[in-house]
């Protein structure tokens, strides 16, 4: 089986494993990572297959959506790939960038490094900020119930793994503990200049909501 039949392959196993995902970690959200690592990867000396892979499956069980088990998305993803006789090599580099492509509080030093797993990360932390970011933000705190906003509850840096992982506080906040970290993590010049524009976006953003909240517009 070639790779471009596998990559398709993989679309539709993805696209019916999150038929029912919650909307910012859904189909959507990994046709639009896919779309950015192709882009990112475009300027840079890659394995493409691996890309094209480690995009579309790097969201297939997120942890978030498990109870916490991060097993779950390299184990299906390695049943997966196995089971269409992609090569082991392959496999484990698509695993190793499942396990090592997660935000996790920002303070997690990868165990793995490769330039796709450089260009997958900066895909989807591109779809964490700007426009969409901002719509993703606000649907997963709908999702968990969570206040938009609260200015008693001040945004908590440098958290850890756990402290990251089981933080219930508002929408807002993700912003600081997260999402505005992102421009300056990049790995590639192409992600970092897409991350340019996008942050500069959310700033314009957090200034009219809290001109807003305070009735100032």
């Amino acid at each position: 089986m070639s790779y471009s039949e596998i990559v398709n392959k993989t679309i539709l196993f993805v696209k019916e494993k999150l038929e029912n995902a919650e909307g910012g970690h859904d189909w959507f959200h990994i046709e639009r990572v896919y779309r950015n690592a192709l882009h990112i990867a475009d300027g840079e000396v890659c394995n493409l297959d691996v890309v094209k892979l480690g995009a579309l499956l790097h969201d297939i069980a997120d942890s978030k959506f498990h109870k916490g088990d991060e097993t779950i998305g390299p184990k299906t993803a390695r049943e997966f790939l196995a089971s269409n006789n992609v090569d082991k090599a392959t496999i484990q580099h698509v695993i190793d960038i499942i396990e090592n492509v997660s935000f996790k509080g920002g303070n997690i030093e990868k165990t793995f490094s490769s330039i796709e797993l450089n260009i997958v990360q900066d895909a989807d932390r591109l779809d964490a900020i700007g426009a969409i970011g901002i719509a993703r933000a606000f649907n997963y705190g709908g999702f968990k119930n969570r206040p938009l906003y609260n200015p008693n509850i001040a945004p908590k840096l440098h958290m850890s793994k756990e402290e990251y992982k089981n933080s219930q506080a508002p929408t807002i906040n993700h912003f600081y503990e997260k999402l505005l970290l992102l421009k300056d993590k990049m790995n590639t010049e192409t992600g970092r200049k897409i991350a340019q524009e996008r942050h500069h976006f959310m700033e314009k953003f957090l200034s009219q909501f809290y001109a807003e909240w305070d009735g100032e517009k």
